[in-house]
This record gives C-alpha cells, sequence and structure tokens, in this order.
C-alpha cells in the first residue's frame, strides 16, 4: 500500500524545489563572528522551528531570509514570485492612524484583515501607538496572516499574547498551507506545530526532520558525543562545548530530581485543596515560625467603569499560601490577574473580604524590566556595585565570575557592558542580580516574556530550587507545568478557582469539574434510543495501563541510577567504555520512557472519556 499520506507529503516536499534557500551564510558583529556557514532549504509545505542558544543569531538569520539585511558572506536563493512575510519582536507602526491601515500596509486586502483583527478582539479603528506589547503583537499578527504569504517568518509570535490568543494562532498556522519558520521560547506551542528543527549552534546549522519533541533528546545526544571528542580540540572550543554541554544537558539531567519533588510538593499542595477548587482553611497543622505566608478570606474587588457600570475583577475568593508554594496566575489579558496579586500581597486593598499576611516576609519582585540596567557598566560592576570581586547572594559571598557562571555567562563577559548583551541575556542579568537578594517571596509577573529556552530554563532551574514561596503570572504553558505547584485561574468575570499541579492538570481538572454541570442540563434520552457506550477500558487496555503505571518507576529509577553514575567527574577517566555503555543505556531508557508516557497519557484520557461519557 506504500507511504502513508505524512510520508508522502515529506517525500514530495523533499522532491520539490526549495521555495528558499540559504547557504554558507556568514555574519560578522563587533569584530567576532557571529554565524559562520550556516547552510538550510526551506521547501512548500515545511513547518520549522529555529532553535539556539540566546545570543546565537537566531533573528539575525530570520531577517537575512526575509531579505531585510544582508549577510557579510554567503548565497541566498528565493524562488522567483514567493511571498515573503516577517514578524519582528517589535512592531513598526511606521505612523500609521489606525490599525486597519497598519494591518493592510502590507498589500493584505481590508476583508481579511479586519476578519483577523476581528477574531483577535482588536478593533480596527484603534491608534497603533496607544496599544499595550499583547494588542501590538495582535495587530502584527493580522498584518502577516492576512497578507497570505508563501513563506512565514515569525520571531517570538507568542510574545505578550495571553493564553485564548495563543490557541487561537496555533489553530491558524495549523490550516496554514505555506511554509513557515518560528522562533518562540514557547515549548507547548512549538510541540504542537513544529515538524522540523533547524538548531543554530556556534554559527552553523544542524537540522532535525521530527517535532519539537524530538529536540532536546537528539540535541543532547549530539553534545554527548562532542564531549567524548573535545578533549583532542584545542582549547577554546574545548571550553565553548563544555559550556555548552553544563548549561543545557547537565542542567536537564538534574531537572529529572526536580520534577519529581515538583510532584510531591503538589501533592501537598492538594491536601489543602477541596475537590470544589476552593481552599480549606482549617486551622495550619504546621509549629515553625512563618510556615504561612498569605491567607485570603472572600476577597472581591469591583472596578468603576467611565460609563458607569463595573467590572468585577475577583469576587468572593478565597486561599491559603503555605512557605514553598509555588502559585501561577492565568487568565486572559484584563482578567485582573495583576489585581489579584496585588491584593494577595497587600499592595492593593478588597473591597469586601480580609488578606492576612505572615510573619518576617521579604519579598523580591521581578517583571523583567530592562530599564533598571546601565547600559554603559560592566556585569561585573552591575552585580559588585559597592566595587571588589564579590557579590552577596541571599547572604552568603560569591565571586562574581563562579555566580555568573552560574547564569550561563562565560568569564570573557564578566568586563564587557550590558549594552553589549543581547536582550535575552540582558533578562540573565536581571535575574542574576535580583535572585542575589535575601528573599523568601518572589513575585514575578510576566517574567517569562522575550527570555528564550535556555534563560528559562535556568529561570524554571533557580525557581525550583528556590525554598521559599513564589506567585507567578504567566501565559507560558510548559514554563508552569514545569514550576507550579498550583494554578489560580480567573475567568474575568470575577470567578477565580484554585487547581492543584500546572496547567495541564488545570486543563484536566476543569473539564472534570465542568462535566456534571453538562450532564445536569443534557436531557437524557429515552432508555430505549440511548445508544450504547463503552463505560469503561477494553481488559486489554486496561492491563497495558496497569503495566505501564507498574514499569514507569521502574524505567526512571534506572535513569537516576544511570546519571547519578554519568555524574561521577572520574567515571569518564578510570573507564572510558563503561561511559560510552552507561550513555547509551541512559538514552535508550530516556526513549522507552517518553515512549511509555506517551501512551499512559492516551490510555488515561481515554479511561477518563469513557468514564465521563
Amino acid at each position: 500500500m506504500g507511504h502513508t499520506d505524512g510520508q508522502k507529503q515529506r517525500v514530495i516536499r523533499k522532491l520539490a524545489a526549495p521555495l528558499l534557500a540559504l547557504r554558507d551564510i556568514r555574519t560578522v558583529f563587533a569584530d567576532q563572528v557571529l554565524i559562520g556557514g550556516a547552510s538550510f532549504a526551506l521547501a512548500p509545505g515545511d513547518r520549522l522551528c529555529l532553535v539556539g542558544r540566546n545570543g546565537s543569531g537566531k533573528s539575525t538569520l530570520l531577517r537575512i531570509a526575509a531579505g531585510l539585511v544582508d549577510p557579510d558572506g554567503g548565497e541566498i536563493f528565493r524562488q522567483p514570485g514567493t511571498r515573503i512575510a516577517y514578524l519582528e519582536q517589535v512592531p513598526d507602526f511606521g505612523g500609521a492612524k489606525t490599525v486597519i491601515d497598519y494591518a493592510t500596509s502590507g498589500g493584505a486586502e481590508a476583508y481579511k484583515a479586519a476578519a483577523a483583527l476581528d477574531e483577535l478582539k482588536l478593533s480596527p479603528t484603534a491608534d497603533p501607538s496607544k496599544l499595550s506589547g499583547g494588542e501590538g503583537r495582535k495587530a502584527a499578527l493580522a498584518r502577516v496572516l492576512a497578507e497570505e504569504p508563501d513563506i512565514l517568518l515569525l520571531d517570538e509570535p507568542t510574545n505578550h499574547l495571553d493564553l485564548p490568543s495563543i490557541e487561537w494562532l496555533e489553530d491558524r498556522l495549523s490550516q496554514f498551507r505555506g511554509a513557515f519558520i518560528l522562533i518562540s521560547h514557547d515549548r507547548a506551542f512549538l510541540r504542537r506545530l513544529a515538524a522540523g528543527c533547524l538548531w543554530l549552534d556556534r554559527g552553523v546549522i544542524r537540522r532535525l526532520d521530527k517535532g519539537f519533541g524530538a529536540f532536546e533528546e537528539w540535541s543532547e545526544q549530539i553534545l554527548a558525543e562532542e564531549e567524548v571528542t573535545q578533549r583532542k580540540l584545542d582549547k577554546l572550543i574545548e571550553q565553548e562545548t563544555q559550556w555548552s554541554r553544563e548549561g543545557i544537558s547537565a542542567r536537564r539531567t538534574r531537572n529529572q530530581g526536580r520534577l519529581r519533588r515538583l510532584h510531591a510538593l503538589r501533592a501537598e499542595r492538594a491536601s489543602h485543596v477541596q475537590q470544589t477548587g476552593r481552599v480549606e482553611l482549617a486551622a495550619e497543622s504546621g509549629s515553625s515560625s512563618g510556615s504561612l505566608v498569605i491567607e485570603a478570606k472572600n476577597i472581591t474587588k469591583v472596578w468603576p467603569q467611565p460609563d458607569g457600570s463595573e467590572r468585577v475583577a475577583v469576587r468572593d475568593f478565597s486561599t491559603r499560601i503555605m512557605r514553598g508554594d509555588k502559585i501561577g496566575l492565568i487568565g486572559p489579558n484584563g482578567a485582573g490577574k495583576t489585581t489579584l496579586l496585588k491584593i494577595l500581597t497587600g499592595a492593593l486593598e478588597p473591597d469586601s473580604g480580609t488578606v492576612r499576611l505572615g510573619t518576617n516576609l521579604t519579598t523580591v519582585y521581578i517583571d523583567q524590566s530592562r530599564g533598571s540596567l546601565n547600559p554603559e557598566a560592566t556585569l561585573w560592576d552591575t552585580l559588585c556595585e559597592g566595587g571588589g570581586d564579590q557579590v552577596m547572594v541571599r547572604g552568603k559571598p560569591r565571586h562574581v565570575v563562579s555566580y555568573l557562571r552560574d547564569f550561563l555567562f562565560r568569564e570573557s563577559q564578566a568586563r564587557q557592558p550590558v549594552k553589549a548583551l543581547s536582550g535575552g541575556e540582558q533578562c540573565r542579568l536581571l535575574l542574576a542580580r535580583a535572585l542575589a537578594k535575601p528573599s523568601n517571596l518572589l513575585i514575578l509577573d510576566e517574567p517569562t516574556n522575550d527570555l528564550d529556552m535556555e534563560t528559562l530554563d535556568l529561570l524554571q532551574e533557580m525557581l525550583c530550587d528556590y525554598e521559599g514561596t513564589v506567585l507567578l503570572v504567566s501565559h507560558d504553558r510548559d514554563f508552569l507545568d514545569r514550576v507550579v505547584t498550583s494554578v489560580i485561574a480567573l475567568d474575568g468575570e470575577g470567578r477565580a478557582e484554585e487547581y492543584p499541579g500546572g496547567y495541564s492538570d488545570y486543563l484536566r481538572q476543569r473539564k472534570e469539574r465542568t462535566a456534571p454541570a453538562r450532564q445536569v442540563q443534557q436531557a437524557p434520552a429515552p432508555k430505549a434510543e440511548r445508544p450504547k457506550t463503552q463505560a469503561k477500558l477494553s481488559y486489554k487496555d486496561a492491563r497495558a495501563l496497569e503495566e505501564l503505571q507498574a514499569r514507569m518507576p521502574k524505567l526512571e529509577s534506572e535513569i537516576a541510577a544511570a546519571e547519578e553514575r554519568l555524574a561521577d567527574p572520574d567515571f569518564y577517566t578510570n573507564d572510558p567504555d563503561g561511559f560510552h555503555k552507561t550513555s547509551e543505556k541512559l538514552e535508550r531508557l530516556r526513549a522507552e520512557l517518553s515512549e511509555a508516557e506517551e501512551r499512559w497519557l492516551e490510555l488515561e484520557m481515554k479511561r477518563e472519556e469513557l468514564a465521563g461519557g
């Protein structure tokens, strides 16, 4: 019978002439080679993500592909007649008087632009200069999508968007008939859309013709192979490869343990939350001082509107937040997340209800605003404001270079000015400075905007290791899944509910909570006419689910043992053969666990659907 439809499409794309091809692209910035020989081709129907370390040149490469800047060397081929639309990180409205003027300035037909704006709930007559960051991003998306190009080049398209808008964009791109390349830090977004990965690493492009879900394992395997041969290379390349390996793979290895600890914290958090989503306000059993951080009882906040109406930010919400909890606040833009955050931390009084703060709270607020950085100061001076070479990190002295390494900076960058850093690197520096301060309560309002994946990994690691309490507003679903112990969801109409776990847990629990209501509203059909439904899994599926539940912990234990063995600094020196075999075994175990988890999730969702039916 031959190929499946997906395989046929891949064969067709491989045989088709490319729409766009870059060959041996070179760019030099400040006398340093940024891109040193990058090559790739984009065929009709390709859906690729462009991944790379912060400052590696991803945005530059995308601008070269769009024809906005010229490389210092290399060749570019664009098939004649190919239409390319480019979404930049910061839209340039170019003096447009209305949003519809801007949305049609690229050549799009007005009715198509208006339809996209309507779907995004953005007024076509609004003044572009007065748009918020999220609204500006919506206008820019409407503009490039309405052009209906052959190629879409999107640089961080989800930045500043709320979750409903991100889901809308996912649906639009999944239906897009052309080819696209995405740069994004949103893993959930890339997992859904990317069918291939371009990895820009140390100036060259590597290509993986699999979805983003396979990228981390593939890239770690490449770095592991390089680590084996790096001793044969010169000292500079050895340092760079080692830094890259430590900055990516080793941290992800350590995060396996953090993930297990997060599951334990979520189970503990769930014990405080009733099945209805309201928090149980019974007496807290812990006796240690400061264990209670925030207690809110029946808080309500209503904002008067210019037309005389009222907008309810939050109504009759209660929660109890304990030391070590990591709480994520989610909801559409304007739903009241920042308002609730301010009420919970005492910065804003509720109209009714009470908020009690715990004792000895030391708060640090992080919003990723870069205005507080002096562009002329060096990284060293930014952290050691009083001079010297020591930075106080939560009360303990650290050498500034050692501390900078924790945030993925090289020693050579310590004396560079802040203005030489990329946007993501500046965010890392802000995090380094903020997290050095003593605190037991961290408040982060949209901290993931403009961060690259490595900085997100770093922030995730810091938050998981943080012993205090975290309140986090974010639209990054994967980040929430990796960090928070519970989610408070606001619907924009005053309703706020708490769900133990991360974003995926919230989706599952929300479905479970709304199922009874739907069943009550739906009139039951006569017994004779009601279709026969399967109330539970088949014996084969139930047995498979049971076996997977027993098998996954064993695989996790074997993975942990292999990781612990590979972490021994003397293992490679004393037993190179054993090191390679253990590395291969670890990759095999990880692949088996990933496959088992996917199958378990599939069966578990099937079981829940049958139970709901």
